[in-house]
Parts: C-alpha cells; structure tokens; sequence
C-alpha cells in the first residue's frame, strides 16, 4: 500500500520561498509519475507541476521559472521548490502518484490514484 505524506507548508510573505516535501511509502517509487496539485478555497484543484520516472518535468503555466519539482530515489521523496511565491499561490497542497510517463494530461486529477492529506501554503502582501 502507498502513503503519501507531505511537509513543509507554512506561512511567508510574497516574494519569499518555500519547499515542499512528499514522503512516499510502498513500492517502486522509481517507476512512478509523481505530481503536485494545489486547490485554493473555492476553486478546483489543479496541476502544478510533474516529474515521471525517465525525469521528464512540466509545469503549470502560473509557476513555470518560480517552481522546480524534483525527487530524490535514494529516499524516496518528492520536492518541490517555490520561489518568488505570490498571494495567489495561497493553497493547500496535494502530492499525487501513479505509474506512466507524461502526457499532455499530466495536469488532470483522474490520472494518479494516489493522494497525500496536503500542506497548506499560505502567502501574504
């Protein structure tokens, strides 16, 4: 069975940084396709960044040159690094996993089956 369980979330002021963790638990943390999701009060959850087993990354639009998204397989865990982080990245963030490499739609929920709880982020002006 997988775990997922993120950290460090936090509060910081806009312009400041942040880097979020995902333990992963289980098995074949190498072969999977490992995203990011946020979802702020009232709005959907979407994609912010993904990494596959072969390295590929993709981005959202809104953080592409602020965010980096990297694993670590010597212990199983997901990063990602925020910079320049603006109020509208307020949000809870959700570390996902499946197997396969990216596609064009890396962004959609309904591909990972598994989810962490969140880190909530919570940036102010």
């Amino acid at each position: 069975q997988v775990r997922l369980v993120e950290s460090g979330g936090g509060s910081v002021q806009a312009g400041g940084s942040l880097k979020l963790s995902c333990a992963f638990s289980g098995y074949t943390f190498n072969n999977r396709r490992m995203a990011w999701f946020r979802q702020a009060p009232g709005k959907e959850r979407e994609g912010v960044a993904a990494v596959d087993r072969q390295g590929s990354t993709d981005y959202a639009d809104s953080v592409k040159g602020r965010f980096t998204i990297s694993k670590d397989t010597t212990n199983d865990t997901l990063y990602l690094q925020m910079i320049s982080l603006k109020p509208e990245d307020t949000a809870m963030y959700y570390c996902a996993a499946d197997f396969g490499l990216l596609t064009t739609n890396w962004a959609r929920q309904s591909e990972y089956r598994e989810w962490g709880q969140g880190t909530q982020v919570t940036v102010s002006s």
